[in-house]
């Protein structure tokens, strides 16, 4: 039978092409999810208008919730999975595994419960009233199937890459996301379903994606098979110590993601309160490109996290330093080339979304240079924090990106717009990251020099 499984040797191959054959399936893989994105909003904002664009917007911070959840478990089960492997004992990495596969059912069960038992309050929450709230309504309730799905196909992607198989797992996301594309269009243009038709469109591409994690790990996994867990109380003990260590690894990522929701939320009130809906409607095109950055960017971090924490594992120093290295060339390459992206073709980039005669449109051709400026140091910021994680320093790696996407964040929409106006809205963002560099930058040097003191010369 053919086996499409790729032969990958994390602890000997040669970093460049070892980084290689994981990145570019990928990025790939992500790029194919970054034109569904698109895609949706293209079609959303020609189809429905707008306000559609505004309604999914504000729904947003949900589904950054759900992949921050499932990254923190992806990420803390890799890395921990990857330490095993590197130690020989693939008995403890397949239970990691299928723990945090319980632990992601479980949490998205009970997060998708509740919002539909509570939905006012959820919208609430998330700020949604007046005209904007009866189409957010729609699209929400049709949505939320998307908790369960959206957790298990992000979790299965890091097991996969791990497991040694980066073209399933990029075949995982361009499956899905070609058919989220046809059925966005098909469910919006012929069949005019509108937000319920973009929401349902979603679903179905999450249970496609959502199956092909679970046909893998059920028939074509190697080493990362499922195992059959005990039900001891003791083993369910070790289960609830082993799920909370792959937690307190994993953490960042799911911090990460929260950022993005703060981002949208906190940017969506800043908007509403010094432009009003076309502030929200223009920020909303900003809020659809910034995941698609973000994607690229965690491309590079998960690209390099196998590759480090199987090294860390071994004991193998000068691999983990050398695939930093080539990680934080590569992120700043893509950060570059996204900033001069925003800064010249800003306008072109906002008419895929809306035509030259909405007032969102020019609003939005303005303020797109000012966002787009902050893209290498966020590139750079994600690449560090990725690294920290992989070699289990996520106290440090929590506390950057908390500062990156809350604590900076929030002071920024908070304070520039007050100082310079309407370009302190778009600016927040680059703010935030320049500042959580300079933070990393001061820690490296106290480490580099705590580390110097420490070692007395031979």
């Amino acid at each position: 039978m053919y086996d499409n499984r790729d032969n990958i040797d994390f602890g000997n191959a040669s970093i460049g092409r070892l980084f290689a054959s994981i990145f570019f399936p990928t990025l790939l893989g992500m790029l194919f999810n970054m034109a569904f994105l698109l895609s949706d909003g293209i079609f959303v904002g020609h189809g429905i208008g707008a306000y559609g664009l505004a309604a999914i917007n504000l729904i947003a911070p949900i589904m950054m919730l759900i992949n921050g959840l499932g990254m923190m478990l992806g990420v803390g089960a890799s890395v921990v999975a990857a330490i095993h492997l590197s130690k020989g004992n693939n008995k403890a990495a397949r239970i990691n595994v299928t723990q945090a596969f319980g632990a992601g059912i479980g949490v998205s069960v009970l997060m998708g419960a509740f919002c539909y038992l509570f939905p006012g309050t959820v919208l609430h929450l998330l700020g949604v009233d007046g005209t904007l709230y009866e189409p957010t309504r729609v699209y929400y309730l049709w949505f939320l199937p998307t908790c369960l799905l959206l957790m298990i196909e992000t979790l299965g992607l890091f097991v996969i890459r791990l497991d040694g198989s980066p073209r399933f797992a990029m075949f995982s996301n361009i499956i899905p996301a070609l058919v989220n594309i046809v059925l966005d269009y098909v469910f919006i243009f012929p069949c005019g379903m509108g937000l319920m038709g973009a929401a349902l469109a979603t679903d179905i591409g999450g249970l496609v994606g959502t199956l092909m994690v679970a046909y893998y790990m059920l028939f074509r996994s190697r080493t990362l098979r499922l195992y059959r867990l005990k039900t001891t109380w003791t083993s369910l003990r070790l289960t609830l110590r082993n799920i909370g260590y792959m937690v307190r690894v994993g953490f960042p990522g799911l911090v990460g993601e929260i950022a993005v929701a703060v981002m949208m939320l906190s940017g969506n009130l800043a908007f509403m309160l010094h432009i009003g809906d076309e502030g929200v409607a223009a920020y909303s095109i900003a809020c659809y490109l910034f995941p698609l950055v973000y994607m690229i960017c965690n491309a590079v971090a998960q690209s390099a996290q196998p590759i480090i924490s199987f090294n860390h594992g071994a004991g193998k120093r000068p691999r983990v330093l050398g695939t930093v290295r080539f990680s934080l060339l590569v992120s700043v390459v893509i950060g570059v080339l996204v900033s001069l992206v925003f800064l010249f073709f800003s306008p072109t980039v906002v008419l895929c979304f809306l035509t030259p005669e909405s007032p969102t449109y020019a609003i939005a051709s303005t303020g797109l240079p000012y966002y787009g400026s902050g893209f290498l140091f966020m590139a750079l910021n994600i690449c560090i924090v990725g690294y920290l994680q992989s070699i289990e320093r996520s106290s440090a790696a929590s506390l950057f990106t908390i500062l990156r996407g809350i604590v900076f964040l929030v002071a920024a929409f908070a304070v520039l717009p007050g100082v310079l106006g309407t370009p302190g809205l778009w600016l927040a963002v680059p703010c935030a990251e320049l500042l959580t560099t300079i933070v990393i930058a001061v820690y490296a040097i106290v480490m580099q020099r705590q580390k110097k003191i420490s070692t007395p010369e031979q």
